[in-house]
């Protein structure tokens, strides 16, 4: 039986096959619903530190000694994609501990390496399970493996295949070519991100929609229609910081000509910004450039954590960024709400 007892099947699993190493799972490689839901979570940003499968060997059809071995993260979400893109196949996947975090990130991390690969060589008996000592592992993970300590720590060899999961079909088939090595960013991938984008932003735009309550509240006139208009025009302009620096940002992302992304998203903000005269006439200058300075900061706030999202950028170059950057916004964030205030006595 394939159920044992104090243990849960997971809904990824199709039973189970025997090898010399004791019986390896075996996935499906279509989505179920299940999977569906949880790839929109992930896309979403929600519970995305949690969504993981555990680290090991899987089977993918009817493997044999000859099998091929691919290597992959255990973010569920990049799991998912792996096994999707191998209906038909038969071969090995072998599911490194990389702490729930996707491919490239855990190279960047650290947590995809040598070390958490041979380790997983190890338990899974992968030796005595193929007859042959490769592994494919994915390219954009190569920043965090020397294939020297790989082969030193459990004898396997390893090679990069294609950046994208969809190509491993025809990597298997016919062999690596240019365009697999190639890194794309295009408008579809980065539309991809903004979901992502804006749930893990909500607790700056909670907070910025209760801060500009408080300060809608300071002024001389406490009526109803006064206050609220105040409100209002601080929501709008944190509504269009939000669309600035979430939205427009990565969709314009490859225009904008500057390489610094805070100074891009400070500009989409501005281009925004100017709109607020034209919507609130009847409020102070003051008020009204108060507000439009903080739809600059928080546009540029949005797009500079965009920087973790895009193979335009080196880590080096994104701390060098931050350091000059995050001054510079807290002082604009300080200085519209100086005068958003101002405004609401003029």
């Amino acid at each position: 039986m394939d159920d044992l007892a104090g243990y849960r099947i997971e809904p990824y699993v199709d039973g189970f096959l025997p090898t010399a190493a004791g019986r390896i799972p075996r996935v499906r490689t279509s989505p179920t619903a299940w999977d569906r839901l949880g790839t929109c979570r992930a896309r979403l940003g929600l519970d995305r530190n949690n969504y993981t499968v555990n680290p090991g060997l899987y089977a993918i059809g009817q493997p044999g000694p000859e099998a091929p071995v691919i290597v992959t993260a255990n973010y569920k979400l990049t799991f998912d994609t792996v096994r999707f893109t191998l209906p038909g196949r038969d071969l090995w996947l072998l599911v490194t501990d990389t702490r729930g975090i996707n491919i490239w990130c855990a190279g960047g991390k650290g947590t995809f390496n040598a070390a958490g690969i041979a380790e997983q060589v190890r338990k899974t008996g992968l030796e005595r399970i193929v007859s042959h000592r490769r592994l494919i592992l994915p390219q954009l993970g190569a920043n965090g493996v020397r294939v020297r300590d790989l082969r030193k720590a459990c004898g396997f060899e390893a090679v990069f295949g294609p950046v994208r999961a969809e190509d491993l079909p025809r990597y298997l088939d016919r062999g690596e070519d240019e365009a697999m090595r190639e890194v794309t960013f295009s408008l579809k991938e980065r539309a991809a991100v903004i979901p992502v984008e804006l749930v893990l932003g909500w607790k700056i735009i909670l907070a910025s929609f209760l801060v500009a309550a408080v300060l809608s509240l300071i002024g001389p006139d406490f009526s109803v229609q006064a206050i609220r208009q105040r409100w209002i025009l601080a929501a709008c302009a944190t509504g269009f910081g939000l669309a600035a620096g979430a939205i427009l940002f990565p969709l314009l992302l490859p225009v904008l000509r500057t390489r610094l992304f805070s100074l891009g998203g400070a500009g989409l903000g501005l281009a925004l910004s100017v709109l607020l005269p034209a919507i609130f006439p009847q409020l102070s200058w003051a008020a009204v450039t108060g507000a439009g300075l903080w739809t600059m900061s928080l546009a540029s706030w949005l797009a500079l954590n965009f920087t973790g999202s895009t193979p335009y950028t080196s880590p080096s170059g994104v701390e060098k960024e931050m350091r000059k950057a995050i001054p510079v916004l807290a002082g604009g964030t300080l200085l519209a709400a100086i005068l958003f205030v101002t405004g609401n006595f003029l």
